[in-house]
């Protein structure tokens, strides 16, 4: 075996070496792996459980059951169907670049204070979870949320099968979900009481 042969078999041995070394140990990947970075965003933003407190959720042979999502709040991981409980729930889809949303977001909050409110629970897309906690914050929004990701598509937005235009609300009942069209975008808590009675009414 010539010298040459001899340093190339070595240099291949230690580069070798070298790859399984920087190789990662495992490769699972926790719900949310920015949960500790976030935490002083998610404090400071103290949304509300993305699960109601009783567990209870109306269609248990749902589709939304299979459908898994991240709580904004604490990077939980939930499903579709347990976020939205029991009885109808108004579902809000948003973004933070979206200015309409930032107009309606206040007033789903308002609408939510009300002791006959539905239950709301709003879905973040399009943008990181920190951009999200800091507009929720600003705004004072704290009405449980969940981040369907920041790309184009997320199981949730595929489950909803939400429109490109934003926000989009529906009204979640017996395990379907009707598109809130009229109005397309809330300007007042009236609207929303409308726009939830009328989708109950659709049941």
């Amino acid at each position: 075996m010539t010298t040459a042969t001899k340093w190339a078999l070595a240099v291949g041995a230690l580069a070798l070496a070298l790859i399984v070394a920087l190789l990662p140990r495992s490769q699972s990947v926790p719900p949310d792996s920015g949960t500790a970075e976030l935490g002083p965003a998610r404090e400071r933003a103290a949304l509300e459980a993305c699960v109601p407190g009783d567990g209870e959720r109306e269609a248990e042979d749902s589709a939304l059951a299979d459908v898994e999502t991240l709580c904004l709040g604490d990077g939980s991981g939930v499903t579709l169907a347990d976020a939205l409980g029991e009885g109808p729930t108004l579902v809000n889809v948003w973004a933070t670049w979206c200015e309409p949303c930032r107009e309606e977001l206040p007033l789903l909050a308002e609408y939510a204070r009300r002791p006959d409110a539905a239950r709301v629970v709003t879905v973040q897309v399009q943008s990181s979870p920190e951009d999200g906690l800091g507009l929720l914050t600003e705004l004072g929004v704290r009405l449980p949320t969940l981040h369907d990701g920041e790309g184009a598509r997320g199981p949730v937005r595929e489950a909803l099968r939400v429109p490109t235009g934003l926000p989009a609300s529906y009204v979640v009942a017996d395990g379907k979900a009707r598109l809130v069209t009229t109005p397309r975008l809330f300007t007042s808590v009236d609207e929303i009481v409308d726009a939830v009675d009328m989708g109950e009414g659709a049941r």
